[in-house]
């Protein structure tokens, strides 16, 4: 694998991968993939600039070539380099959407938001003083030193790392380890959302332990907290439990994982809250047992992961999700509230909404929608790309 070099100051395209008229018409709609299958001529190694063209020879874009699920992704519709001044002003662009709109008092946001930012297989994230480059995949390496240099002119932070996002569909694809770019990392940064402090690990990879997607949603039901009770299920570090705590609530606060427990708890004190109950339970048992003991709660809160595999067997959220809101509703008081949200961008708003009517059916219990939240400002969803939109978040009265 070609995918260690840095991109000269100006670097063309050196070769050409030819596609069929599918891909063409994705193309000129602005989707920036092109699949295994779509190409019909021409060959490249992961990480090479190639030219992406129509069988009569009509240039449709630029692209870094790869060998995994993604054939190409196209960074730029003509036949223009994929220098550095290219990928400054594609970053710059991204700080100019966000920048004076973040909310007061946020230290941890999305700088770069990958193919909803036109820069495919790319996530930046800041977190207090440190910056996290997250890539798809090796293939897209050239670039690293390019968004260093954009990220350090913009932010001057204190270090910047590098972390990867591999695909599930690409399992026998060897991952990288993740590594320092540049300046003198901490291994634990206290970073702020609206106020609310977080403990996070920036160089942890997939387990900073915040969600600043979730930023604006749990800045909605503020106002909603106060003298409730919220069951918080696969509740990851708590960020919504000590938001809720923080407003008034009594929290109960499950997750199968203790160490995630811990790190919640550490979150509760780091704000001068009580912890409530901390459970280390496998979310399904939790809410038997707490039916089978008539114990109820004024908002039960669902944020379940795609996909996960334990001892008490496999979760899958586009399989499993209608059980889980039957099973959640068996605690929920008339007028309570069930919040439910999916991260999966395979399932669409509508059908997300067909799976919670699904598990309200199968409790007898109707819903009522009292919102429907989405990503915030730093996580844009470009229309050209349906996956963009990933987050669904629907508060429902029952």
């Amino acid at each position: 694998m070609n995918s260690g070099r840095s991109i000269p100051g100006v670097y063309r395209a050196a070769g050409a991968l030819t596609v069929n008229g599918y891909s063409e018409k994705w193309l000129r709609q602005g989707f920036p993939w092109v699949y295994p299958n779509e190409v019909t001529a021409g060959q490249a190694r992961p990480g090479d600039v190639v030219r992406l063209v129509t069988a009569g020879g009509v240039v449709l874009g630029t692209a870094l070539a790869d060998d995994g699920w993604i054939a190409a992704r196209r960074f730029r519709d003509d036949e223009g380099p994929l220098d550095a001044a290219f990928i400054r002003a594609r970053v710059e662009a991204a700080w100019e959407l966000r920048r004076g709109a973040l909310p007061p008092d946020t230290t941890a946001w999305r700088l770069v938001n990958a193919e909803n930012d036109d820069l495919p297989g790319i996530r930046i994230d800041v977190w207090g003083t440190q910056v996290v480059i997250t890539l798809d995949a090796a293939a897209l390496s050239p670039l690293l030193d390019p968004l260093a240099d954009a990220v350090e002119a913009i932010l001057s932070p204190r270090a910047i790392l590098l972390a990867w996002r591999p695909d599930p569909r690409e399992k026998e694809r060897p991952t990288p380890p993740p590594r320092v770019l540049r300046g003198a990392p901490q291994a634990e940064e206290r970073v702020t959302e609206r106020g609310v402090a977080f403990l996070v690990r920036p160089g942890a990879g997939k387990d900073v332990g915040l969600f600043p997607d979730m930023r604006d949603n749990r800045a909605w039901l503020e106002p909603h907290w106060q003298g409730r009770t919220l069951l918080n299920l696969f509740a990851h570090t708590g960020a919504f439990s000590v938001s809720a705590a923080k407003q008034g609530a009594e929290t109960v606060t499950v997750d199968l994982s203790q160490p995630y427990l811990d790190r919640a708890a550490a979150n509760f004190a780091e704000n001068g809250l009580p912890s409530g109950e901390l459970l280390a339970e496998d979310s399904f048992k939790a809410l038997d047992r707490f039916r089978r003991q008539g114990r109820r709660f004024d908002r039960v809160l669902l944020d379940p992961p795609g996909h996960s595999h334990s001892k008490d067997g496999t979760w899958s959220g586009e399989q499993d999700y209608g059980r889980l809101v039957s099973a959640a509703l068996r605690v929920l008081p008339p007028g309570g509230w069930l919040i439910a949200a999916s991260n999966l961008g395979s399932v669409t708003p509508h059908r997300f909404q067909g799976m919670l009517l699904a598990g309200a059916r199968k409790a007898g219990r109707p819903l009522r929608m009292l919102h429907d939240g989405s990503q915030p400002l730093d996580f844009p969803a470009a229309l050209q790309f349906p996956e963009g939109r990933f987050l669904k978040f629907v508060v429902c009265a029952a």
